[in-house]
């Protein structure tokens, strides 16, 4: 006889606990064991939460190279069928050597479940009958588990499911997650103290009343917004380090429906616009997607929303400025071109309209559909068309944490026909779907990478730019982790172009994701491991540090409201002269929308408990030693970065911590 140690690992996780029966069968190379019934010293308690326990499984002769290992458990009279989440299993055979088997997902039932030893293996090296047949009766679990959805024709295709308890369970909420988010969501009026407030359908008259409001809950930062958000400065800076930094480009040539003239932005004769321009100092932020839209009406009122174009210049001092600002896209008598020289309140109800407008742009487009349903796109793919001993799926699993659970809940509260923004923002309904219609026909591939959209836009040398000097950091050191990887699995191209699970992931996410329009950018296929590398990368960062970019930031910069209206409810000023704060008051949302707003905001910045930072992996997914080693150095590089960061933020007036490696979350998580 010769023995087997078997070590089974308990995740600690609220409700892993099994008190079932459990049986392990252990299949090798050379043969298999009896299912053996998994009894040790600690009896019933073998198997409760962040649990170790070990066992001996006995056989006739040796099984050779472990290959696989089924597990199942079996309710005794008396105990109801629970769920189990072990973390892994680790063998020890005869011969000395040690086999870990990843398991990380939760056991429901009775039925028998396999898992593979955890060395990452492509199809071509998956030579045992057993691991491909193991590996073809997984994928066909995932297709029926993980099944395309058309939610909306025109946009990325999503996971089919009649709710969050229909997900796999391996995908769903923990129970932390599940409950700190639920009840953040239906406190959120009472947490900022706003409850009384959420049903009074009146407009404000008063600025005061609007302090009292914001008082109920601050962050640092939006005490900085508070008191600073009429100023110029401050406004060109949003467009930088906000929570929108797609939006600006650098202008070479005024668009023909933007006639703005020296006279205007240059009154004294101190400079002219085609000067600035060679010398690049000017910028343009272009919301032509926002226009013709039929906007929402709320409170039986008609709403407005406006697609501006904005010209900014950079000064001597580096400081960035709006010079002209033109509500809609077609110049008209009625369509003034606002001047920093104009009224007070005329310049100021222009700027608002702008960030009014850049608030739809970014929730819809920046965030929604470049972010979120991208990030669905690729995690629905890989559990769909990738196994869990594919080293794609060990690299890629941990930044899909929670993704599709909430974005089924922002399908269902967000929204749909009832959902906050459907029913509180100027976008809400028919114009909602034209603007993802819209965005979705402009994204493309080069966008997604950061290197190639700050290029693009020619903003590599815009100074006090902290979106771009952490995001191309964190770009580079998340393309050499990846780089590493893929790179030890992958030594030729003609191992990436003959791996079928890895073409059917990009394939999928061509049809499904970018709706197979080839004018995106994206790869149809993979051809080198150059281009697998890339696309990777892209992956990681958008569901991670492009996510915290454009997420972390709601309530610190939209939690004062007059600095990010979700809508206006006055059309913006025809002539000049005219616009007082009175009228500033009349144009903002109604009491009710505010709050509703704040309480939005409030609820989609807020970190959980069990927030996993980008580059942890409290899963042992991977047990070779150049990937584990590859890891180490990656986590290293990101203090280090997190560390650079900090360090420069003490020195800023207003830090930028959004794409800190510390405060990025691993996954689209919220």
């Amino acid at each position: 006889m010769v023995n087997y140690d078997v070590t089974v690992f308990t995740a600690n996780l609220l409700n892993a606990t099994t008190l079932n029966n459990v049986h392990i069968k252990l299949v090798g190379t050379e043969g298999e064991s009896n299912r053996k019934w998994l009894v040790g010293l600690k009896g019933a308690s073998s198997f409760v939460i962040g649990t170790t326990s070990s066992f001996t499984v006995s056989c006739s002769a040796s099984l050779g190279k472990l290959v696989l290992i089924e597990l199942d458990k079996k309710h005794l009279p008396l105990f109801p069928e629970d769920s189990w989440f072990p973390a892994k299993v680790e063998v020890k055979s005869p011969e000395g050597d040690t086999y870990t088997f990843p398991i990380y997902r939760w056991i429901n039932d009775s039925e028998v479940h396999r898992f593979r030893e955890g060395t990452a293996q492509r199809v071509i090296n998956d030579n045992h009958h057993l691991g491909r047949y193991a590996r073809q009766e997984e994928l066909k679990q995932r297709a029926k588990d993980y099944r395309w959805h058309v939610y909306a024709e025109g946009i990325p295709h999503c996971i089919k499911t009649e709710g969050p308890l229909s997900l796999p369970p391996e995908v769903q909420f923990s129970f932390t997650k599940k409950t700190e988010f639920a009840y953040t969501a239906a406190t959120g009026l009472a947490e900022l103290k706003l409850k009384g407030l959420a049903d009074r359908k009146v407009k404000w008259t008063d600025m005061n009343d609007l302090n009292r409001v914001f008082w109920c809950k601050r962050t640092s930062i939006s005490d900085y917004v508070h008191e600073h958000w009429k100023e110029d400065a401050f406004f060109g800076y949003q467009f930088l380090n906000g929570v929108n930094p797609m939006m600006i480009q650098r202008c070479t040539t005024l668009p023909k429906i933007f006639p703005v003239t020296d006279d205007m932005v240059f009154p004294s004769g101190q400079g002219s616009l085609t000067d600035e321009m060679k010398k690049g100092n000017i910028f343009l932020c272009d919301y032509k997607r926002l226009d013709g839209l039929k906007p929402n009406t709320i409170n039986g009122k008609k709403q407005y929303l406006m697609a501006p174009l904005v010209l900014l210049h950079k000064r001597p001092d580096d400081t960035l400025m709006p010079i002209a600002i033109q509500l809609k896209q077609t110049p008209a008598d009625d369509n003034p071109i606002f001047l920093p020289t104009d009224s007070e309140y005329d310049w100021l109800i222009a700027k608002i309209f702008v960030r009014s407008a850049d608030f739809n742009e970014h929730q819809l487009n920046v965030h929604l559909l470049r972010t979120h349903l991208l990030a669905e796109v690729f995690a629905v793919s890989l559990l769909r068309n990738i196994p869990m001993v594919h080293p794609l799926y060990k690299l890629l699993i941990p930044h899909t944490r929670y993704t599709l659970q909430i974005n089924f809940l922002a399908r269902l509260t967000l929204i749909s026909p009832t959902g906050v923004f459907t029913q509180f923002t100027s976008s809400g309904g028919e114009a909602m779907t034209t603007i993802l219609k819209r965005s979705m026909s402009s994204l493309t591939y080069r966008s997604l990478c950061i290197p190639e959209d700050i290029a693009d836009r020619g903003l590599e040398d815009v100074p006090n730019f902290y979106y771009r000097d952490d995001g191309l950091k964190l770009w580079d050191i998340i393309h050499r982790f990846v780089q590493g990887v893929l790179s030890y699995y992958y030594k030729k191209d003609t191992e990436v172009q003959d791996d079928p699970e890895l073409q059917k992931w990009i394939s999928d996410i061509f049809e499904h994701g970018f709706l197979s329009q080839a004018a995106t950018g994206i790869p149809e296929r993979f051809t080198t491991v150059a281009e697998l590398v890339k696309f990777v990368t892209m992956v990681i960062f958008t569901g991670s540090a492009q996510h915290s970019a454009v997420n972390s930031g709601q309530y610190d910069y939209g939690g004062w409201m007059p600095n990010t209206p979700t809508s206006l409810q006055l059309p913006p000023p025809t002539t000049k002269g005219k616009t007082s704060e009175e009228t500033m008051l009349q144009t903002f949302p109604d009491v009710n929308v505010t709050v509703q707003g704040m309480s939005t905001v409030w609820l989609l910045s807020k970190q959980s408990s069990d927030f996993v930072p980008l580059g942890q992996y409290p899963e042992d997914h991977f047990s070779e030693d150049t990937p584990c080693k590859l890891i180490k150095a990656f986590q290293e590089e990101l203090k280090v970065l997190s560390a650079a960061i900090k360090a420069r933020n003490e020195s800023l007036e207003l830090p930028y911590t959004y794409m800190d490696p510390a405060e990025v979350e691993n996954s689209v998580a919220i």
